[in-house]
């Protein structure tokens, strides 16, 4: 059954879109450089802006790419109009520990038609994160385009229960889309999950990660700076277009939240910012790549209520 705006799921478990307080200048923007001295004063009904279509809030009046995602700056951006999305499961039902395919079907909002073209976004055209209910199953994989409004994405589910999927493309012509949905697994669902402060240094394939975050205990909807010190940090190289990824799960996955760095310095030090919508524990998966190897940690980050 497609899942639209107006089916329960989407009123239990939306996806939430960090908003950012932010302003953003210069460094937003790549291949954008402005004279102020010398510019003459813009003319809003002849000069277009740029703008990024991930990060709506990087504004420029040159053509360039956003400093935040990488993505090129666009002269307008359409109103945002949410696409049809369904995701389906071969073979039906899948079993625990068989291997499965997870479908995603797209048709757009106007006559209910498959999508045949997409923009690549941090080199690829589909990304998605598949989260279990028990929070120790994550993969971040990337379906592949078998047809005309079709991705197919080879997937073995570890147990049974169920399974949380965030959808993030973006289809040719209109605004990236954020989309979640559920999957159920027959068979014996992990016991419910129980999360705790996690800020331990975490050893990867080849770095160890530790985290620290401004303030030192989150509010919900309060700007959070979640900063990520890499050790070694020599030989770290962008990851898919970005100098990292990372998804926010509430403990009870409702909330997923994908990001990417705010900002990146020599010392070894990535930031994201985050704005956690509710009082909850959210796990944190972050990946970060090293010579050619991507590590993934995880942190546990209790959100406080706002009082």
């Amino acid at each position: 059954m497609r899942l639209t705006a107006t089916l329960w799921l989407i009123g239990v478990c939306a996806v939430c879109v960090s908003a950012r307080a932010d302003q953003p200048g210069p460094a937003d923007v790549k291949g954008a450089a402005v004279d102020t001295a010398s510019a003459a004063p813009l003319d809003p009904s002849k000069d277009p802006v740029f703008v990024c279509p991930m990060d709506p809030d990087v504004r420029s009046h040159n053509p360039g790419t956003c400093r935040r995602c990488g993505m090129t700056l666009v002269a307008g951006i359409p109103d945002p109009v949410e696409f049809h999305l369904d995701v389906t499961v071969l073979p039906r039902p899948p079993q625990p520990m068989q291997p499965a395919a997870l479908q995603f079907l797209i048709h757009d909002p106007w006559k209910d038609r498959p999508v045949a073209d997409f923009n690549v976004v941090h080199e690829k055209l589909f990304h998605a994160f598949v989260v279990g209910e028990d929070l120790q199953f994550f993969r971040h994989a990337h379906p592949t385009f078998v047809a005309d409004g079709v991705f197919q994405l080879p997937i073995t589910f570890p147990h049974g229960g169920m399974f949380r999927v965030l959808s993030d493309f973006y289809p040719a012509g209109a605004t990236p889309q954020l989309a979640t949905q559920t999957i159920y697994v027959p068979g014996a669902a992990p016991p419910p999950v129980q999360l705790a402060r996690d800020y331990a240094t975490k050893s990867g394939e080849n770095m160890r990660v530790s985290l620290s975050t401004i303030p030192d205990h989150p509010v919900a909807g309060m700007r959070t700076q979640l900063r990520f010190t890499i050790e070694p940090g020599e030989g770290l190289e962008m990851y898919l277009g970005a100098w990292g990824h990372m998804l926010a799960a509430s403990s009870d996955l409702i909330d997923m939240i994908h990001e990417h760095p705010f900002r990146y310095d020599e010392d070894r030090m990535i930031e994201f910012e985050l704005v956690f919508p509710r009082p909850q524990v959210y796990r944190l998966w972050v990946e970060f790549q090293r010579e050619g190897i991507v590590n993934t940690a995880r942190f546990d980050v209790p959100v406080a209520e706002l009082r």
